[in-house]
This record gives structure tokens, C-alpha cells and sequence, in this order.
């Protein structure tokens, strides 16, 4: 059997990965066949998984329904009891008071750092002149940039640059190609892998002041915008117009949609309006070299030439830096529900949603599962109240339509029959906004809880 390992050397670009993306002129990176993202080696298993102990307990949970009665007692009616549950943005570095300084990527792991050149004087002066006022080399304001949201993994650049357009971008990668400086974009800096923070010393290319919204069609919902808009920021300014963001995230309060374009995000929203190669309909590209490519159509039927975008979305920076994005925006539906359920096992969260897509159809807009251990992690670290009773594993049913009463009866329809056929146990449903954002929370903040638990293992 071969392999699962092999290497890879991109000339001109180094692989990223999370919502930000890395560009260097040669590095040889390892990475899993098949897999995401790179690796530089496998990780330690240093936080186990405890799904096996889920799974084990899950036969000795205690389920409480009673002979005909159900916490969905009227199905859209506001049951179950909730807690606070404040949403929270997901800053660059999630710092806890007191905790201990993140190891060097490059102590922790055995990288080598290839021969490019290190930043000079010169070098300063020559990017002081490309961005007047946004060329920052304090080490209190990199410390955030140089590590990773879940503070795993820390560089130690001593450069970040702020450019405000795609041809400030475009004069940074050149200058960078021609005296073979080693650069690694940035964006929100929210993503879970540590693929958007340095792994030696690389200048921080920031597209945070690259938030401008460029043109919104308002019969069309086309969005085009610079690549570091915040993806909650774009999400009140198209709800305003009257569509949604067809991407939705946990992050989405410091995400950036060049991000989450070139790491094909698939967030909360993709059962319902797909993945980003089908809703991106252009994009603005500055390759390695510092060419622009501008392939910033915003025509949804376009079958003129190559697709050129469809490369950069996914691509996680091996291509070139996205700084600009043109998106379809769907209308705003006028009728949200959210139902939390409990299931008794797993097969009964797959069979749940089989039904759910039977019987709710073009309505059902999100399906989500997570375990006990999960809910326990939420509950534990961040105090939010379980509204249903202890279940091996939990469900979040999302349908979004036209017309409330609609929805309402397929939505009871489908409640009741999972309910009589033993699929769930236990449920709430919401429709209010207060509530629908408090059952969302339970979900959208489990990796905030795992931080908080300890190191992650994220497998494949």
C-alpha cells in the first residue's frame, strides 16, 4: 500500500490553509494525500477525542419521554428553557488571561526555513513607500497576527503590511519576487488549522483595510467587495437590501470573504445554496509575481472562454492572493424556524435526516449534528442551557421559506412523525430571533468551548 505521505514543492507559492493564505517563491511542505491541508508532520495526539466514551454512554442515557408526552407539545411554539448566549466574534488570537506564551511553530515541529532573504532597512523603506502609514513592526500589535486562533502555532514576522487596494497588493508581491522575500497573507485570522499565521519570519500581508464594498445589484443580489469585508459586515448590508450572504460561519464576526473563498468555506448555509464555486460568480487575483487578474465579472450565465476563478476558490493561496469578490446573494426568506431535537444514535440523526429532506423539501435550509460531548463543552465552558434533555446526540433543524404558515405545517408534519417513530426524544423549536440566535449558539460556539477544554486533534 502506498503512501499516504508525500511532498510537495509549489515554485512561486507556499500552501496555506484556514481563512488566510500563504505565498512564498519555493517551500516543500508535507501533506496527507487526499487531506485539506498541509502538514510538516503529523501531529502528537495531545487532546483525545472522547467519542468512543460518547458513544459508550449513550446506551446507559436516560431519555424521560413519558407515554405521549413531548417537549414539542404544539411544535412552533416557544418550549424549552435557554439560557444567555451572547454570540461573540472570533478575534485574531483567542488570549486567555494568563495563559502561556504559543511555541515557535518552527520549535515545535522539524521545519527548515529555506534560503529567503530577511527583511532589511531597505526593505522598510521601499514598503514604506508602497503604503505610506501602513507598514507596522511593532511587536505588540504582530504578537496577534503571528498566532493562530486556537494558539497552536506562532511565527515570528517582524513585518505587517496594510494595503488598502488590489495594486498596492500587486507592488508588494513584486517587490517581494524580485528580492525573494517570503510573504503570507492574512485575512480574519479565524481559522482552525494555523494555516493563516507564518511558520519562520514572512511578511504579513493584511487585508484588513481592504473592506470596501464596491457595487450591490439590487434585482440581480450581485455583491461585489474587497476580500477583506467582514462576512457578518456583508451580512447586514445585504439583509438591509432585502437577500442573505449565501455563507454563513461561527466566524463570520471576523472572517474575512477572501478567506473564506480561498478555503472554499462551506459553513452553516451549504445545504441550502451550495458551495462557493457555485455562488462566486468573479474574483480579483494578484498572482505571486504581482500580475492582477481581474476576473471580476459579475454575469451568472457566462459561458464565454475558461473559468478562471473556479482555481482560486479552494486553491488556499497556492494560486495567488483574492482581492476582490463578486457573490449571488439569494432573497431573505420571510419565515425562519429552528428545531433542536435529541436523538437517541447516530442512525437516528441520519434516518432524521432523510426524513427532514422527504418531508420538508425546498424549505430545509440547515442540518446540523453534534454529540453529547459537544453539548457537555458548551454547557461546561461557555454556561449556555441545553434546551432539551440529555441525549447521546442532538440535531438543529433550519427551514427558511416564503410563507409562515407554510413552513409551519410541513415543519409540524415532520416533527410529529419523527417524534412517533423514535428518531427524537426530545425537542424545542424557535422562531423568534432571540431564541433562533440561542439554539444557534450551541452550535456555532463549540469550537470556542474546545479551546477552552485544551489542544485539538483534529484528524481526517
Amino acid at each position: 500500500m502506498a503512501s499516504p505521505w508525500k511532498t510537495a514543492s509549489v515554485p512561486g507559492l507556499q500552501l496555506g490553509l484556514g481563512c488566510g493564505f500563504w505565498i512564498c517563491r519555493s517551500y516543500r511542505l508535507l501533506f496527507r494525500a487526499g487531506a485539506m491541508g498541509p502538514h510538516v508532520v503529523p501531529r502528537q495526539l495531545v487532546w483525545l477525542s472522547r467519542w468512543q466514551a460518547v458513544c459508550a454512554r449513550g446506551a446507559s442515557v436516560q431519555h424521560r419521554t413519558r407515554a405521549g408526552v413531548s417537549r414539542i407539545p404544539s411544535l412552533l411554539s416557544p418550549g424549552g428553557a435557554l439560557g444567555a448566549s451572547p454570540l461573540v466574534r472570533r478575534s485574531s488570537s483567542s488570549t486567555p488571561p494568563g495563559a502561556p506564551e504559543v511555541v515557535l511553530t518552527q520549535q515545535r515541529y522539524p521545519v527548515t526555513r529555506l534560503p529567503f532573504s530577511a527583511v532589511s532597512a531597505e526593505d522598510l523603506a521601499a514598503f514604506e513607500r508602497i503604503l505610506p502609514g501602513g507598514v507596522v513592526t511593532d511587536p505588540e500589535v504582530l504578537e496577534a497576527s503571528n498566532v493562530d486562533w486556537l494558539r497552536t502555532v506562532r511565527g515570528c514576522s517582524k513585518v505587517l503590511l496594510r494595503p488598502r487596494t488590489s495594486q498596492e497588493v500587486a507592488r508588494i508581491l513584486r517587490y517581494c519576487h524580485e528580492r525573494n522575500l517570503a510573504v503570507n497573507p492574512q485575512g480574519g485570522n479565524t481559522g482552525m488549522v494555523g494555516g493563516s499565521v507564518p511558520v519562520f519570519d514572512e511578511i504579513i500581508l493584511s487585508t484588513t483595510l481592504m473592506n470596501r464594498i464596491i457595487s450591490f445589484h439590487s434585482v440581480s443580489g450581485t455583491l461585489v467587495c474587497q476580500a477583506g469585508c467582514v462576512l457578518e459586515e456583508l451580512s447586514q448590508y445585504v439583509e438591509e437590501r432585502g437577500f442573505v450572504m449565501p455563507l454563513d460561519l461561527g466566524a463570520k464576526g471576523s472572517c474575512h470573504i477572501g478567506g473564506n473563498v480561498a478555503t472554499n468555506a462551506g459553513g452553516l448555509r451549504f445545504l441550502r445554496y451550495g458551495s462557493l464555486h457555485g455562488t462566486v460568480l468573479g474574483l480579483e487575483v494578484v498572482l505571486a509575481d504581482g500580475t492582477v487578474l481581474d476576473c471580476l465579472t459579475s454575469l451568472r450565465k457566462d459561458n464565454t472562454g475558461y473559468d478562471l476563478k473556479q482555481l482560486f476558490i479552494g486553491s488556499e493561496g497556492t494560486l495567488g492572493v483574492i482581492t476582490a469578490v463578486s457573490i449571488q446573494c439569494p432573497p431573505k426568506p420571510r419565515a425562519v424556524n429552528v428545531a433542536f431535537l435529541g436523538c437517541p444514535g447516530f442512525a437516528e440523526v441520519l434516518q432524521t435526516f432523510s426524513s427532514g429532506k422527504e418531508l420538508l423539501g425546498e424549505i430545509l435550509s440547515a442540518y446540523e449534528f453534534m454529540d453529547a460531548e459537544c453539548m457537555w463543552l458548551v454547557t461546561h465552558h461557555l454556561h449556555l442551557a441545553s434546551p432539551v434533555q440529555e441525549s447521546p446526540f442532538y440535531v438543529l433543524v433550519e427551514t427558511s421559506g416564503s410563507r409562515a404558515g407554510h413552513d409551519a405545517e410541513k415543519l409540524s408534519d415532520f416533527l410529529e412523525r419523527a417524534l412517533s417513530s423514535g428518531l427524537v426524544t426530545d425537542g424545542t423549536v424557535a422562531t423568534d430571533q432571540t431564541r433562533l440566535k440561542a439554539l444557534w449558539a450551541l452550535r456555532e460556539r463549540i469550537s470556542e468551548a474546545l479551546s477552552r477544554d485544551g489542544y485539538v486533534y483534529k484528524g481526517w
